[in-house]
Parts: C-alpha cells; sequence; structure tokens
C-alpha cells in the first residue's frame, strides 16, 4: 500500500547519476505514495555538466525520461523556506540527500536551516526521522570530519558514497543503482532483484 512520504535533496557534489537513480526507484514503488524533491542551484549545474540536463523546468520528466508530469514527485526550490517539508507537522517518514556536499553537511550539522535542504534536514533531526547524508568527498578534512560526527551525535545516518566493486557492476548506471539500493534497504525499503551477498 502507498503510504510512504519521503524527501530526496539534491546538492551540488559530482554524482548525479546517483540522485538519478534514487529518484527513479522512487518513483517506481509503490510503497512510496509521496517524494519531495529538493535540488539546489548547484547540483543543476551538475545535472547539466554530468547528465546534459539544463535548466529547472521539466527536471523530473527529463530525469525519469518520461514525457508527463509525474504526480508522485514535487519539485522544490531550495529557497522555498515555507514549503511543506519545513514544517515539523507535515508528515514525513525520512530525508535523503544525495549526494550531500561538505557545505550541506556543515549547514545541517550546525543546524544553520538557511535553505529548503538545510531546514527539512533539521525537520527530521529535531522529529526524530530518518536521515541519511549521502557524503561525496575526498579526501576528507577534519572539518568535514567534524561536521560528520556532529551530524550522526544528533542523529543523522553517514552513508558515503562509496560503491561496491565486488558485484562487477557493468556500467556507472548499475554502479548507482546498487548503491542506491543499499540506500533504500538502510531505510526499510529492500529493492527487487538487489545484490544479496550468499557467502561463500
Amino acid at each position: 500500500m502507498s503510504s510512504l512520504k519521503l524527501t530526496l535533496a539534491v546538492t551540488g557534489a559530482s554524482g548525479s547519476v546517483f540522485a538519478a537513480e534514487m529518484l527513479r526507484a522512487l518513483d517506481s514503488d509503490a510503497r512510496v505514495a509521496k517524494v519531495n524533491f529538493i535540488p539546489s542551484e548547484a547540483a543543476l549545474r551538475v545535472f547539466a555538466e554530468e547528465m546534459q540536463l539544463s535548466g529547472r523546468n521539466g527536471l523530473v520528466e527529463k530525469l525519469l525520461g518520461a514525457s508527463g508530469p509525474q504526480s508522485k514527485i514535487e519539485q522544490h526550490s531550495e529557497a522555498d523556506v515555507g514549503a511543506n517539508v519545513a514544517s515539523g507537522s507535515y508528515r514525513s517518514d525520512g530525508m535523503i540527500v544525495l549526494p550531500c556536499t561538505m557545505g550541506t553537511l556543515a549547514g545541517i550539522a550546525n543546524g544553520m536551516a538557511s535553505n529548503l535542504i538545510e531546514r527539512a534536514a533539521d525537520v527530521c533531526l529535531k522529529e526524530r526521522r530518518p536521515l541519511i547524508l549521502c557524503v561525496r568527498e575526498s579526501p576528507f578534512n577534519r572539518i568535514h570530519l567534524r561536521n560528520m560526527q556532529l551530524a550522526s551525535d544528533a542523529g543523522a545516518t553517514i552513508f558515503p558514497v562509496m560503491p561496491t566493486l565486488y558485484t562487477q557492476p557493468q556500467n556507472t548506471t548499475e554502479m548507482a543503482r546498487q548503491f542506491v539500493d543499499r540506500v533504500l534497504a538502510h531505510i526499510g525499503l529492500p529493492q527487487p532483484g538487489a545484490f544479496e551477498w550468499k557467502g561463500d
């Protein structure tokens, strides 16, 4: 039964293929009734550079390869601090930031709430809802590590974008999908056909 309401935020780190695969998985999962999708302005630039998808208008349809609007997915501007997910009274079952820049991590870890992504994450923490930060940077400096610890101590899950190779993915899309499967399993949405290690 469709009942889950989830938030997917995408920030300006490299790795837009991971965000696209996550959006596709959430859109096709019958257990998910609503996806609040928040791409940052920097994410829009990365989509343009890595996937040749330009502009805010029609972004969801471009990412999903669909011609019509997706009623399950509602796109928000990161500047819209009055959106539904900015309030704790709005029922939400969790939030994923994929990929999560170090700047976004810093804003969340330090309670800045300066845009909709940071505010929605802050709401998840204060309401004790799942918050998964798929951080994307290399190498980490001491500030990054400190902010990850702060966010983790506040209740977030730090889930670095580290694809598995022992599954022998054949391309970047398959690698991204396998990572997405692991993230979704972590929040209680195991995906059909996801790789499962059986042992020797």
